[in-house]
């Protein structure tokens, strides 16, 4: 019997536990069904966990690694899973699932560069100043940050549409030479095929986006977009209410319009990043 690939280490943690699953379950030679009756599910259960639409939980993968005699195989897998998810903030961890597994994302940024953007020096400066942060702390959710990155290192990465406002450019973050590191590292993403960058200028007068920054995720499989809405709430960020999505589709748009075009955009932060050298 032929294994399964090795699970995308890019994909969602959901998915790359459900590869694994998948993986060692086909090369103990059950299906689906068997694997579901020796510990309890339906074949569908199990289908949908090795699918990633459904969640594992700790007891599941004990119950697994005890039947097909893997040790605490799985067990470690979702439990090093669970612990990097751990380091995001809880309302932002639903998040990550439909970044992941996003065919593009619509990005309008108002205050900061992206996360997914940002250069270590940016993202530490950001993070350790969260209140109440610890040092330890900050050094985990850096490192959690950073690895959510690969996302855009992955073959097929989810094509980005992200518009930044000026401000952004200018808003010292770290110092300037984590500045100019960013802006480098803003000109060096913007020549990726997958990425479109542009910058909203202060002339433009835009004002659509004044009430905050927002992501909008289209999904594959004829699945409804979702949306990650950024404030200083601590309550559900994450949206697949078709109305207030269709209407940051809309506005996105605007913005975009308004926006200068791609060309512009780089010779914009490149003009930016001359100012910060001095």
């Amino acid at each position: 019997m032929t294994a399964s690939p090795e699970p995308d280490p890019y994909a969602s943690p959901r998915i790359r536990f459900g590869a694994e699953l998948r993986k060692v379950r086909m090369l103990s030679g059950l299906s689906q069904r068997k694997l579901g009756d020796l510990v309890h599910l339906s074949a569908s259960q199990v289908s949908m966990i090795e699918n990633g639409r459904r969640a594992p939980g700790l007891d599941f993968a004990r119950k697994v690694d005890a039947v097909l005699g893997r040790g605490r195989e799985l067990t470690d897998l979702l439990d090093r899973l669970t612990r990097e998810a751990d380091q995001m903030p809880r309302w932002f961890r639903p998040w990550l699932d439909f970044e992941a597994e996003a065919e593009s994302l619509h990005v309008w940024q108002l205050a900061m560069v992206p996360g997914l953007f940002q250069v270590e020096g940016y993202a530490r400066a950001l993070i350790a100043n969260e209140p109440g942060t610890t040092s330890d702390q900050a050094e985990e959710r850096l490192a959690a940050r950073l690895d959510r990155q690969r996302l855009l290192d992955r073959p097929g990465p989810p094509m980005m549409w992200v518009v930044l406002d000026e401000g952004v450019l200018h808003r010292p973050v770290g110092g300037p030479e984590v500045m100019v590191e960013q802006m480098r590292r803003l000109l060096e993403l913007a020549e990726s095929p997958r990425v479109s960058l542009q910058v909203l200028p202060y002339a433009a007068y835009g004002t659509v986006g004044l009430l905050g920054s927002f992501v909008v995720a289209e999904m594959p499989r004829e699945s409804p977009p979702v949306a990650y809405i950024d404030s200083q709430s601590t309550e559900d960020r994450v949206s697949d209410r078709s109305e207030e999505v269709k209407s940051l589709i809309c506005r996105h748009g605007v913005i975009r319009a308004d926006a200068l075009s791609r060309r512009e955009s780089l010779g914009f932060i490149k003009e930016t990043m001359r100012r910060w050298t001095t």
